[in-house]
């Protein structure tokens, strides 16, 4: 009997090592997570996605560190909404985000931040708010975004600590123009007044020199963090400082695009920096990407941004207002030097996450994302779930086994064969375009219905907005 225990033993013994050594998914890990975001970069904006203008050595650098995602999607093709996705896991209509300064995160949406904080993480969120107002009195869109229905911020949203400007602002001195007006930083609930010395300079360094801290204290302290870092940058205005433009001369007002880029780079490998010195690269989960494609009708000028021949930009639902540079690094977990063509989103984060730190939903509502952490660690090529868009306006596409299809206009692109989306190939698969418009309204009937409130069980919950209905026929609402 006693050689039979010892058996089991040594067997369990076994497991355990081998459960260690190779991620038994079951096993529950405390890693800090870092979600980094750009404002407004274009495909083609970096040097890891073959930009050979702008300088990018330390997302380069850092992209070779983990595994290159060639294929991700931003949750829309305009910010607000892509940010609603990042934090929650669900399509941002579910609670009426449908565009840029609409609505607001609801506080019945369980977000990243309320997760982790349920599993002792201490959480913070530096640099680009945009999920509603920051001050009950004003506003930086004015009276029009009703600051005080919408005033849902950081520090009532899960946030330990929090630096944060409600909309977009300047690239250089961001506290200061025209962008500035009723759109104050906030730290931890303050305004600060823009002429304050620490708002002076590059953008993303005055962000970081908030969220350097904050990652300094966590580790000495020994709690697990999550650290949510939007840079504004290449947003407008658009505007870079004389070092930057300096390395861009002879190519015009573009210095600037590129400029406030390579500032914004600068720190993201500041903050890999820190992790380093303070020894918590190898427990850190870090995620960047943009919220959306390049600004304007085409690359000119400071609106320089490219999509790397992906068809349209921002406020598109062409790839290229939604397909974004993006990575993800995980030292010793993630392997690296790969690159992934898999089809991915922004609705992924919330999921993947709460996998990997086993939490259970406290209800049924439905998240749009899935755990995207087995192709990250080369145990799955793809991602199962369509992943489904709809712009302001009510038009709507659906991305499904490699095709994409875009209502009303009833198009149909193969995105595996058809990168630019120039050849339509509806008239050939014309069942593939009814199954797949009956997913998209089918699915949209089930946002409509959380769009009501009916997740929350909150009988004090009312929709902000009104419910948008999905335009099903050219020319028709």
């Amino acid at each position: 009997m006693g050689k039979i225990r010892n058996r089991v033993k040594t067997c369990l013994l076994i497991f355990a090592v081998c459960a260690l050594g190779f991620g038994v998914e079951a096993e529950t890990q405390t890693p800090n997570i870092i979600l980094m975001m750009a404002d407004d970069l274009g495909y083609g904006d970096t040097g890891f996605n073959g930009n050979k203008i702008i300088k990018t050595p330390h997302m380069d650098a850092l992209a070779k560190r983990g595994i290159t995602l060639t294929h991700f999607y931003s949750g829309n093709s305009v910010c607000s909404p892509t940010r609603a996705t990042c934090l929650t896991g669900r399509h941002h209509d579910r609670f009426g985000i449908y565009g840029a300064n609409q609505a607001h995160l609801p506080a019945q949406e369980i977000t990243l931040a309320r997760m982790l904080k349920s599993k002792g993480y201490t959480t913070g969120h530096f640099g680009k708010w945009h999920l509603g107002t920051l001050s009950k009195t004003m506003s930086a869109k004015g009276e029009k975004r009703k600051p005080e229905l919408n005033f849902a911020p950081p520090w009532e949203r899960d946030y330990d600590a929090s630096f944060v400007v409600e909309s977009a602002i300047c690239t250089w001195n961001p506290g200061l123009g025209k962008r500035a007006k009723n759109n104050p930083f906030y730290e931890n609930g303050v305004a600060l007044d823009g002429s304050d010395e620490s708002l002076l300079g590059g953008a993303a360094r005055v962000v970081v020199d908030r969220a350097v801290p904050f990652i300094e204290q966590a580790v000495a302290d020994k709690k697990p963090f999550l650290a949510v870092v939007w840079f504004n940058a290449p947003h407008e205005d658009i505007e870079a400082g004389p070092e930057y433009l300096k390395m861009y001369e002879g190519h015009g007002e573009a210095a600037h695009f590129y400029g406030c880029i390579t500032e914004l780079d600068e720190q993201v490998g500041r903050i890999f920096q820190t992790l380093e010195k303070s020894g918590a690269a190898e427990n850190t989960l870090i995620f960047f990407c943009s919220d959306n494609g390049p600004e304007g009708k085409q690359a000119a000028g400071r609106r320089m941004g490219t999509t790397d021949g992906l068809r349209g930009r921002k406020r598109a639902l062409y790839d290229g207002g939604v397909r974004v540079p993006a990575f993800a690094v995980w030292p010793g977990k993630i392997e690296a030097g790969i690159e992934s063509g898999a089809i991915l989103s922004t609705l992924d984060y919330f999921p993947t996450i709460g996998k990997l730190v086993d939490y259970q939903m406290p209800d049924a509502r439905p998240l749009d994302g899935q755990d995207i952490l087995p192709v990250l660690i080369g145990k799955s090529e793809a991602r199962e779930r369509a992943i489904p868009f709809r712009y302001a306006n009510g038009t709507s596409s659906l991305v499904k086994d490699g095709y994409k299809l875009l209502m009303p206009a009833g198009e149909l692109y193969d995105l595996s064969k058809d990168r630019a989306e120039e050849n339509d190939v509806a008239a050939q698969f014309p069942e593939r375009v009814d199954n797949m418009k009956r997913e998209l309204i089918a699915f949209f009937q089930s946002v409509e219905k959380s769009h009501s409130g009916a997740d929350y069980k909150d009988p004090a919950y009312q929709p902000v907005n009104k419910w948008k209905s999905l335009k099903l026929n050219k020319g028709k609402k």
